[in-house]
């Protein structure tokens, strides 16, 4: 069984980036090579900031849908910022 995970990335502007995935590791190198997400591929680098595991892919969706909603500064007061 995998372990899905949401995170959040700090962009090389400043700006936030919410994600989910299986490999935080893999999907990391992944943004910073241009071949993540297509926000971030103009973004670039990006830093993980924060991360929780989810106990499945749609429990990792629905936290990413949320935090999605959330303005920058609640974001920012999550990821310890």
């Amino acid at each position: 069984m995998k372990n899905w995970h949401t995170y959040i990335v700090r962009c090389a502007d400043g700006s936030l980036y919410v994600g989910i995935t299986t490999d935080l590791e893999a999907r990391m190198l992944k943004h910073n090579e241009g071949k993540g997400g297509a926000y971030t591929r103009s973004h670039r680098p990006v830093v993980l900031v924060w991360h929780e595991t989810a106990s499945s892919e749609s429990a990792a969706r629905k936290r990413e849908a949320e935090l999605k909603k959330w303005p920058k500064a609640k974001k920012e007061e999550l990821a310890g910022g």
